[in-house]
């Protein structure tokens, strides 16, 4: 019972280290970042993939040791809804983090260097992907809370 807790308080913590993260890249990548803005950008967005595997790795140790038990998880279709929306997420989180690894090292060539703002309002709108892909996981997580999909 007490692994179930620690597990669930660490897999809660880590997602919402993960959203606050995301909310702090979606602030900061605006049109004419640069210089230090841009590394800071780069460090979050690193800070976020670490924060999402480590997500990924509580998420999988409460499924396999939890107190419901991996038969509940892998037959239920809400947590597989809620895979692919999670999946979703990191798919959608591919495209901003090549521009900003692009943009850091051409920052890093040429201190004056700024994005485009068409490449910045491209990454943008994989964010506002993440973010509406974001509001299903805790929706089906609630659902999975309360019974359903079993």
């Amino acid at each position: 019972m007490m692994t179930d807790l620690i597990l669930a308080i660490a897999h809660h913590l880590a997602v919402f280290t993960l959203v606050a993260i995301f909310a702090a890249e979606f602030a900061l990548l605006r049109p004419g970042i640069e210089g230090k803005r841009l590394g800071q950008l780069a460090s979050l967005d690193r800070a976020y993939g670490a924060t999402a595997m480590l997500v990924i790795v509580v998420g999988t140790v409460r499924v396999i040791f939890g107190a419901a038990g991996w038969e509940y998880y892998v037959g239920n279709w809400v947590f597989w809804a809620k895979m692919i929306a999670f999946l979703g997420v990191g798919l959608a989180s591919i495209a901003p983090t090549v521009s900003i690894l692009r943009w850091l090292k051409a920052a890093r060539a040429d201190t004056g260097f700024t994005p485009a703002a068409a490449e910045v309002a491209a990454a943008r709108r994989f964010l506002y992907l993440q973010a509406a892909l974001l509001v299903f996981i805790p929706s089906f997580a609630a659902a999975m809370a309360r019974g359903y999909g079993v």
